[in-house]
């Protein structure tokens, strides 16, 4: 259970430092008891309290670390089960599966295939993260490693979908550097797989045929001293893992178990059915719900950018206004000479701009200035989208680079046109229509006039 502010006072050293960031212990306590602080910032603070603070005191479920470098992410740590309650922590991540019984050229075209999904949006790096890398006992352990080390020059962190020990160290040896998971262990075999994934020092996979069996060889590894786990929540059926998913994760958030305290695995590819609508929607299912690492069959460019969309709204601080980069975006093959439009770095006022003006066709180059991620009469109102913001954010980033002298503004803030054109010296300021759908008819016949 989750401490209170009084609990840890009783077990502070009573100094009163002022090292400690608060005024009083009772303060540094309640910081502590709400997460603010963490409780190793009290320099007085014995090693045995210091253990035994820690632990009351972390996350209800452990984070996990995979990956390294610039593909090293975060599994688990969750402290709420809906996001409204808190904003979550750890982004659900995809995996594309992979096995030792496809041929070369099956494992070649899937692995290209998923090259394919790789985009920004709103500065994040849409793809799937992970590639599973299932054993097949037929194809024998040479075959598994062989295409362990194809996987692994993807650069993209890998999960060993392995039972037989064997295969799995010889997998390991060629890429436990770049922290994959092995997901390997069960009820018949924990003992051998957990001292395996210890040695190699990756995280391991714990499956059960039932959720009790789960919930027991959790325990049992734990009492080996492994906590370095991740729970694969995967059943018979889709009704048995929703179940298994969802009680694991309220287990260890409602009832504050730590045993089903760690972030989980759903393997789509098994219980799918090949079916690639059933897999879209269970996948969004289990975004929400409460898959750590889900694996697909295949991610097509087409269910990737929704799946994204998804993803990022449900893992994004709503309190956090969503926002792009500043910056210039040309459009329809504009360039230097290109008119230009400037908006604000709201990312719904980007999208719906910028998805407007590509409907056009007409050759733009998309100013977005820095207002704080607010709309467009919002950031008006609080004066980060003024004259002097759009004319000092144009002199500086903008009019070295661009040839045209001409810029359309939003609609709703037609008022800024003098102050501009006043601050801007040599700038034809366009005044937009007010609705962005109304841009596409605006800029053609922009274009017919010749005013572009």
């Amino acid at each position: 259970m989750a401490l209170s502010g009084i609990q840890i006072f009783k077990m502070t050293p009573k100094k009163n430092c002022k090292e400690c960031g608060c005024p009083t212990c009772m303060a540094f306590s309640m910081k502590v008891a709400q997460g603010a602080l963490d409780i190793s910032a009290c320099p007085h603070m014995s090693e045995d309290a210091l253990a035994q603070l820690s632990e009351a005191t972390a996350p209800p479920m452990k984070t996990i670390k995979v990956g390294t470098g610039s593909s090293e992410y975060s599994l688990g740590g969750e402290t709420v089960l809906y996001r409204h309650e808190k904003t979550f922590v750890s982004k659900t991540r995809y995996a594309v599966s992979l096995c030792s019984c496809m041929s070369d050229e099956e494992i070649d075209a899937k692995i290209e295939e998923d090259k394919k999904v790789d985009y920004d949006r709103i500065g994040e790096r849409m793809c799937a993260e992970m590639l599973y890398v299932n054993y097949a006992p037929t194809s024998g352990a040479d075959k598994y490693v062989s295409l362990v080390t194809k996987a692994a020059a993807t650069g993209k962190v890998l999960v060993l979908g392995c039972e037989d020990a064997e295969a799995a160290k010889a997998a390991l040896a060629v890429c436990k550097d770049a922290k994959p998971i092995l997901n390997g262990a069960n009820a018949s075999n924990y003992e051998e797989m957990s001292k395996i994934a210890t040695e190699a020092g990756v995280v391991l996979g714990v499956h059960g045929a039932s959720i009790d069996e789960l919930y027991n060889t959790v325990a049992a590894l734990e009492k080996l001293g492994n906590k370095n786990l991740i729970l694969d929540t995967t059943g018979a059926t889709i009704k048995e893992t929703f179940a298994t998913t969802v009680q694991v994760r309220r287990a260890a958030l409602k009832d504050s178990d730590r045993t089903f305290g760690y972030p989980s695995i759903v393997n789509l590819s098994k219980i799918a059915g090949g079916d690639r609508y059933m897999q879209q929607a269970l996948v969004s299912l289990f975004t929400m719900k409460y898959g750590s690492i889900i694996v697909l069959d295949e991610m097509g460019y087409a269910e990737a950018l929704p799946l994204f969309g998804l993803r990022q709204n449900v893992f994004t601080d709503p309190q956090k206004p969503m926002k792009v980069e500043p910056g210039i975006y040309p459009l329809n093959g504009a360039d230097e000479n290109s008119i230009c439009l400037t908006t604000v770095d709201f990312a719904l006022t980007y999208f719906l701009v910028s998805g407007e003006l590509e409907r056009s066709g007409v050759p733009v180059n998309l100013v977005i200035n820095d207002a704080g991620g607010l709309s467009v009469l919002t950031s008006w109102a609080a004066g980060k989208f003024s004259g002097n913001s759009i004319s000092k954010f144009f002199i500086e980033n903008v009019q070295d680079k661009v040839k045209t002298r001409k810029v359309i503004i939003p609609g709703k803030v037609a008022v800024l046109k003098g102050d501009i054109e006043s601050k801007l010296p040599g700038w034809e300021v366009i005044v937009a229509p007010l609705e962005a759908v109304q841009l596409v008819k605006f800029l053609k016949d922009m274009q017919a006039n010749g005013e572009l």
